[in-house]
């Protein structure tokens, strides 16, 4: 895996290096030398045998032994060439640039294959193939441009293609976000996005390493170490935001219950990504911005000062900032009145603050200094661009200054990107990064904040009989959907509510367990998986004459086997589900039940196991969660028992892998409890 031959190389042989900088081997040759590498640098060619920069050789088996090869030639080449390095040369670390291998054909996927053995038979590291390279402060062995000034506090960037990883850095240049190293690991033959954050986490310091890492990844071989490092990560003091490429379903299968129908891949990263404490983008430009966002002081509050001399990029600043949580405070009336002796008559002092298109520097830090001063500002948002009348150095100058001594996060927004094109390049080259638009700005702030830290890594909950609860699920059929009374046992050894019920295909049984609950109840067919579409459910059944009627009707339904009576409870309908998803675990769902889990989707996510704060996030984060909390009169659900039934399940499901789908749907909520009214597993052995 990663090692010190490929991050602090003593030589590097290019192999297929050229003098022509138009090919791959040629560039990179190129990049190693202008990046200063201080090491021997070799160049293997036979058909060329004057490169600048490099000792030339016209075969590998002529090579002196060298630490790092990279391998710029055709695929079917690189078997042979990586045995003589490795068996020959003592080569412990490659990276191959070359395309061909298993994104392409079959027989692409033997060579990579044979590849990976050699190396990995040597105990040696491979970064790709199909890449552009890596980018430390040791060697700049990249192909392709820009190839940005290595700073020490900037950004790690992984990616797995390397085409997206050029393009972040172009985003991220043009804005003055600064990098400290880039992987591309192309198709992640042996290191892959989760080894290369494994080695950041495991060798990060505190007062050296760099603090922000940014992931693109389009395939997740192992989800578990990726959440077991970028946890780690993030509590040492690190921060992760990472783009998910390709969770999205072509497709969809005929699903046996509501949490198959929606759970996915792609909620299984969102969950994933929420249990990390990663900060989830969906483009380039918003992780460019979340991570222009990490390179500022962090904001320890919810309230925003909008400073601008233009109005319409304010309101659609603070529309963003508002939708995401976060809150515009109105100016204090006394402070208010100050602000206004001192701005251009038609100045706005509330909040957005305009200090008008005419406004100047020594107002710009007059109106800082105040926001600084102001107990109910948590942080500020400047937005200042050019009518092209007159150059703004003065304006940035200022606010160049304030960053560094203000105690509170100042983002800049500096919009005027062609107009005062020399004073962003003048701001940018103090070491700041520009917010061109103040709404990618305002939404990334938002992803910031209401991004939880890495949920607890202890389980809550020891008073689940896991012996139990494996006996039961060893003695059920190897596949398939399990009866009522089996599902309710192992809902109730977790210690989940569960409405009471009998289940008899006996109506004379039924009739007397009715009589037993006391009317009114409910009658539900037991066989068909989805009860309602057939007519199969019963409610406020108030007499003995309407359950005997409804009794025939139900039995007499296809595939039915027997009748559930229930009484009948009163409360809100929520929604639990759970699906197994293959190298994730269990995905848990929650939400209301009935149509907003049917029609509308409102739903949170969350991996198995989940921990107190994560199970009250996912209920929070609801759209409906006004209808939980109790809104216009009604009451509202008794939101520590729904999460104390979140928890319970998925400790539950930790130790029952077997069980790929489970709906609770649905459960009733009150002010006092939240009861299992009805359940549907489907288990796989």
């Amino acid at each position: 895996m990663i090692n010190e031959y490929l991050l602090n190389p003593r030589s590097i042989a290019v192999i297929g290096g050229s003098a022509n900088i138009h090919k791959p081997g040629g560039k990179i040759l190129k990049n190693i030398n202008d990046g200063g590498f201080r090491g021997a640098l070799y160049a293997v060619n036979p058909k060329e045998t004057n490169i600048p920069g490099a000792i030339c050789y016209t075969d590998v088996e002529w090579l002196p032994e060298t630490d790092l090869a990279i391998l710029a030639i055709p695929a079917r080449l690189c078997p042979d060439v990586v045995d003589v390095l490795a068996l020959q040369k003592q080569t412990k670390a490659f990276i191959i640039l070359s395309a061909g291998f298993s994104e392409e054909s079959h027989d692409g996927a033997l060579l990579e294959k044979r590849i990976v053995d050699r190396i990995n038979g040597i105990g040696g590291c491979l970064i790709g193939p199909n890449c552009i390279g890596i980018l430390t402060a040791s060697h700049h062995s990249l192909f392709t441009s820009p190839i940005p000034n290595i700073d020490p506090r900037g950004c790690e960037l992984i990616s797995s293609s390397g085409a997206t990883a050029v393009f972040i850095l172009e985003s991220g240049l043009t804005k003055g976000l600064r990098f400290a190293s880039v992987f591309s690991v192309g198709n992640s033959a042996q290191v892959g996005v989760e080894d290369v954050l494994q080695y950041l986490d495991e060798t990060f310091d505190p007062l050296h390493s760099s603090k922000v890492k940014l992931l693109y990844i389009e395939s997740l071989k192992d989800p578990d170490r990726l959440l077991r490092h970028a946890s780690s990560l993030i509590r040492k003091g690190g921060s992760i935001a990472a783009i998910k490429a390709g969770s999205s379903q072509a497709g969809s299968r005929a699903a046996a219950s509501h949490t198959g129908a929606i759970a996915s891949s792609d909620l299984a990263v969102e969950a994933l990504f929420r249990k990390a404490g990663i900060v989830r983008c969906l483009g380039r430009e918003e992780l460019v911005t979340v991570a222009s966002v990490f390179m500022h002081k962090a904001v320890k509050g919810k309230n925003i000062a909008i400073i601008t001399q233009a109005g319409g990029p304010a309101v659609m600043l603070a529309d963003a900032l508002s939708k995401g949580g976060l809150e515009i405070p109105a100016i204090h009336p006394e402070d208010a009145d100050n602000l206004k002796l001192k701005l251009f008559a038609g100045a706005s002092v509330q909040n957005p603050i305009d200090l008008l298109a005419t406004g100047t520097a020594s107002q710009l830090e007059m109106v800082i200094d105040a926001c600084e001063r102001f107990s109910y500002i948590d942080a500020m948002m400047v937005i200042f661009g050019s009518p092209g009348l007159e150059a703004v150095f003065d304006a940035y100058d200022v606010l160049h200054h304030k960053m560094q001594t203000c105690s509170k996060p100042i983002f800049p927004i500096l919009p005027s990107v062609i107009t005062a094109r020399r004073e962003v390049e003048f701001f940018i080259d103090k070491g700041h990064v520009n917010f061109p638009d103040e709404v990618l700005l305002g939404s990334a702030l938002v992803k910031v904040i209401n991004t939880h830290k890495p949920a607890a890594e202890v389980i809550e909950k020891n008073d689940i009989d896991v012996a139990v609860i494996r006996n039961v699920i060893d003695n059920l059929p190897p596949e398939g959907y399990v009866a009522p009374l089996e599902i309710r046992k192992l809902l109730q050894l977790a210690s989940i509510d569960v409405v009471s019920e009998v289940v008899s295909a006996n109506k004379d049984e039924v009739l007397a367990a009715a009589a037993d609950m006391g009317y009114p109840v409910v009658a539900k067919v037991v066989g068909p998986v989805h009860k309602s579409d057939v007519g199969g459910v019963a409610l406020n059944v108030r007499n003995d004459k309407l359950l005997s009627a409804e009794f025939d009707r139900l039995i007499a339904l296809p595939e039915a086997s027997a009748v559930m009576v229930q009484p009948m409870l009163t409360g809100r309908e929520l929604f639990i589900g759970a699906k197994y998803e293959p190298r994730f675990g269990h995905i848990i769902l929650c939400g209301l039940g009935g149509i907003f889990v049917e029609v509308l989707e409102d739903v949170s996510s969350g991996l198995a196991p989940l921990s107190y704060n994560e199970a009250y996030s996912m209920i929070r984060s609801l759209k409906s969660y006004k209808i939980i909390k109790g809104t216009r009169g009604q009451a509202g659900i008794n939101e520590e028992k729904f999460a104390d039934t979140i928890v319970r399940l998925s400790l539950l499901l930790r130790h029952a892998t077997e069980i790929k789908e489970l709906d609770l749907n649905p459960l009733l909520g009150s002010k006092d409890s939240v009861t299992v009214v009805d359940a549907r597993l489907y288990l796989k052995k």
